[in-house]
């Protein structure tokens, strides 16, 4: 095996990225001492310790012995984030969370072009504009390893199909990746299928040998249940319909699955056709990939950018609009400075921070103002956001396009003879 040492004027240009790194996760970690000295955990983290030593002190595994709003796979950190204790739980969460993210900087300075330092101070940027959500919800965890793969899948395949699948199985969000990988990278395809069927292969086997074999997919109808989120880009209509009170409509908080939603006037409709819409958008968004690669066009802009319009049909045509979802687009445009020109991605990654920083206003600043007071400032915020978030999908879509247009296609061989 060669081992190519670091250029010195990457290891300079890097030092910088790991001070602003260490600066971001300090503030984080000042964060969250007042929890980590009382005893407590932020947002959801508290339900992820309430599964967790449900299943080592109960014996209750979630999505193996119950069915269970996550994929089997989820349980997995949060049985690990257990190893210091229940009083230190949210210290050994930070402690994952630092630690994927900094693997999925080192992938980003891996390169040691200039582009992939601004995608890594941009990612740390994004990251700590998303502060709580950030270090508060697994998705915290799986978009550094979405990252990560998403650099080394065109040369790594089966290693990348490895990492998105089981980032897939915590939460599904990544098989978008992994669908752009499967059409985009043609000499690894059957790699990156073989390593998703292994995992899956190996949770299933996990949960029929040790629990139901029925709960593995429960995940599904859980979410197939929910009514539309306050969050959600297309329930928009409905939170102004309900704060100005027309039509019906109103919030409604239901205490089971911890979420706000919007009910009555025509969010039943637009709830049911979220899905149909969001599968039609899905085979879409993968034929024109499959055209515009046929036709030449460049694979690593191809796969950043097919990437990110899947990711963000996933967000834009989705019942949740848990502020959470901003990471998943985050981690891929932060894989698309690198992937593809840079300048070309300035429009997505500047609407991505504001849009970022507008998710944080929201939830959890002023979050009960809108939910409790109906605060029309505070939609208008949740409004911008969600405009930057369709927004970006759009210019994904533009970009494919254009890729596809621009594409040089390859001369046909000519006919012996001739």
């Amino acid at each position: 095996m060669r081992i190519r040492l670091p250029r010195p004027e990457t290891l300079d240009s890097a030092r910088p990225v790991w001070l602003f790194f260490a600066l971001i996760h300090a503030g984080f970690l000042a964060r969250l001492l007042p929890f980590i000295i009382g005893g407590g955990v932020l947002s959801d983290i508290r339900f992820y310790r309430e599964w967790a030593y449900l299943a080592l002190d109960g014996g209750v595994w979630q999505g193996i012995d119950t069915a269970w709003v996550y994929p089997v796979g989820a349980l997995a950190p949060m049985v690990v984030a257990a190893v210091l204790g229940p009083s230190l739980y949210q210290l050994a969460w930070f402690a994952l969370f630092a630690g994927l993210n900094a693997v999925g900087t080192a992938v980003l300075l891996r390169r040691g072009t200039p582009s992939s330092f601004t995608a890594a101070y941009w990612w740390l940027a994004a990251s700590a504009l998303l502060g709580p959500v950030a270090v508060g919800r697994i998705d915290g965890l799986t978009a550094p390893l979405v990252l990560a793969a998403l650099l080394i899948v065109a040369a790594r395949p089966f290693v990348a199909s490895l990492v998105l699948s089981a980032a897939t199985w915590m939460k599904v969000w990544p098989a978008a990746v992994v669908l752009a990988s499967l059409v985009v990278v043609r000499s690894g395809r059957l790699r990156i299928l073989g390593a998703g069927l292994a995992v899956t292969a190996a949770c299933a086997a996990v949960v029929a040998a040790f629990g139901d074999v029925r709960n593995l997919t429960g995940f599904l109808s859980a979410q197939g249940a929910r009514g539309m989120q306050l969050e959600a880009p297309l329930s928009t209509p409905g939170v102004w319909q309900a704060i100005t009170g027309t039509s019906g409509a109103y919030f409604f908080e239901d205490e089971v699955i911890n979420t706000m939603e919007v009910r009555g006037a025509l969010s039943g409709v637009v709830g049911n056709l979220m899905t149909p819409l969001l599968a039609l958008t899905v085979v879409l968004v993968a034929a024109f990939l499959a055209i515009a690669l046929h036709r030449g066009a460049e694979a690593h802009a191809l796969l950043a950018t097919g990437s990110l319009a899947l990711v963000c049909t996933l967000v834009v045509f989705n019942k949740v609009g848990s502020p959470q979802f901003m990471l998943w687009i985050a981690a891929v445009i932060a894989g698309g400075l690198v992937l593809d020109r840079a300048r070309d991605w300035r429009y997505p990654a500047l609407a991505m921070l504001a849009t970022a920083g507008l998710t944080t206003l929201v939830y959890p600043v002023f979050y009960d103002a809108l939910r409790y007071e109906l605060n029309p400032a505070v939609a208008v915020l949740l409004t911008l956001r969600n405009l930057l978030v369709i927004s970006i999908f759009l210019w994904s879509l533009v970009r494919l396009a254009r890729l596809t247009a621009n594409a040089r296609v390859p001369a046909a061989v000519p006919p012996t003879g001739a």
